[in-house]
């Protein structure tokens, strides 16, 4: 091989799988100020690493700022999902060209939480609910593109830049970086080193100005921050989202069924779901419940509240629009109600979720009636995705596909694992044979050598 064909790959060369830069198509849509569109950007996330370097885009007003969102379709996706999507909403808004990475290569890597007869279908499955959740939403989509890491991830120069890390960092640097995101085991793999420097990579092959993500992803930017320079690449600014908790008051997790309610659950199952979930009273803190109400059910209803006003400013009809999460003669401020009984005081309305949590601390809302309003609004805004799902035939069987029931798989008998034992001294297939006449047996037991 000549070394020729190992040159590193161009910093500047074109990544033809990426989505190419509109320039300003649709900056007619957008008359928010630089100053507006960067606080749509970053408003209610919980940190914001290099932001001055995506206002430089917003002032320079050359392009659109661009940015990724990656998930690994590992288990089913679950209401946790509309957080992230509910601030890729923000980002759309003002103007960002939004990658969605289905980071199949991921799924598998992470501690095999996705088997690869598995991977394909499960990454359509999250691409078909993904748009959905969207839709759904009413998110217009124009500027957002999926691609799956698979497409990419495998070409020669991906994989060139991914032994190029390998040869710049140290295995506690990336054991370090995927602490809070890679599935922890007492005997880790490989594949968990590796997963850190991937998701950097994508960075630059995704040709984006930040990547957005959870808090838990945060080592795992500042790993990115400090190694894509190394290899020449430029330094990307990072946004963090806070994290949920889930139902029993841990992280929400796809692939822990009691800790999430699905996006396809019935509305038995969420009441079920909800009814049982931690949400002690007097408690803020680790309570999915309330956390869900400020993360995503808040910002939902504050967004139907603009849209039905901007109708009413153009004197559009406001029928077929989705209504806040209000109950009827709720103030005119109000985002969220809890629906009560008047014998119990009746209802209660909020103009932020800051003034639920204040009244919740105080023990002036019951859990239970933040249940059923939670129950209430999780059913609706999950009625419309299980309604497409059931007419979409092709869906379900991917679905069927993606996450088959135990019934339906053969039932293989594992085989024993094979471990390799070293033979002992002389004992080897290319161990020298004794001199012919020679003795080759140990000696007996009882006599020297023999052990006693």
């Amino acid at each position: 091989m000549s070394t020729s064909s190992l040159a590193p790959p161009n910093p500047k060369a074109v990544r033809t799988w990426a989505k190419p830069s509109s320039s300003l198509e649709g900056t007619e849509d957008i008359k928010a100020t630089p100053e507006e569109r960067f606080e749509l950007i970053t408003r209610r996330l919980h940190e914001v690493l290099g932001g001055d370097s995506i206002k430089g885009i917003l002032v320079e007003g050359k392009r659109h700022p661009k940015c990724y969102w990656g998930t690994a379709p590992t288990g089913r996706p679950h209401i946790g999902y509309l957080v992230p999507l509910m601030k890729i909403s923000d980002f759309l808004r003002a103007g960002v060209e939004v990658t969605i990475l289905l980071a199949d290569v991921h799924a598998f890597l992470d501690n095999l939480k996705a088997p690869l007869n598995l991977v394909e279908f499960r990454t359509k499955y999250y691409e078909y609910l993904i748009r959905t959740v969207l839709d759904s939403l009413d998110i217009p989509t124009n500027k957002l593109t999926f691609v799956t890491g698979s497409s990419y991830q495998l070409t020669r120069d991906y994989n060139l830049d991914a032994y190029r890390l390998a040869a710049t960092v140290t295995e506690h640097d990336a054991k370090k970086a995927g602490a809070e995101v890679v599935k922890q085991v007492e005997s880790p793999l490989l594949s968990g080193l590796l997963y850190p420097g991937l998701q950097a990579l994508d960075e630059e092959y995704l040709d984006v100005d930040f990547q957005f993500g959870g808090v838990d992803q945060r080592k795992i930017f500042t790993f990115a921050e400090l190694y894509l320079p190394r290899l020449g690449y430029t330094k990307r600014a990072h946004l963090m989202n806070p994290m949920v908790p889930g139902l029993g008051g841990g992280k929400m997790s796809a692939s822990d069924p009691n800790s999430k309610i699905d996006l396809l659950d019935t509305p038995e199952a969420v009441k079920k779901k909800i009814k049982a979930a931690f949400c002690e009273e007097g408690n803020i803190e680790e309570n999915g419940v309330l956390s869900f109400v400020g993360a995503v059910i808040i910002p939902i209803s504050e967004l139907r509240k603009e849209r039905i006003l901007a109708a009413q400013q153009k004197q559009e009809p406001v029928e077929n629009l989705a209504k806040p999460f209000v109950v009827e003669g709720a103030p005119d401020d109000a985002v969220f109600s809890i629906g009560r009984d008047e014998k119990w005081g009746g209802p209660s309305h909020y103009s932020s979720f800051k003034a639920l949590q204040d009244e919740f601390a105080e023990k002036k809302v019951h859990p239970g009636d933040l249940k059923n309003a939670v129950t209430k609004a999780i059913s609706e805004l999950l009625k419309p995705i299980r309604a497409k799902y059931e007419v979409n035939p092709e869906w379900k069987d991917i679905e069927a596909k993606a996450y088959p029931s135990p019934k339906d798989e053969k039932t293989v008998k594992k085989k024993k694992e094979k471990v390799y034992h070293p033979p002992p001294p002389g004992k080897g297939r290319n161990a020298s044979k004794p001199p012919a006449g020679e003795a080759a047996t140990a000696p007996p037991a009882g006599e020297a050598g023999a052990p006693s």
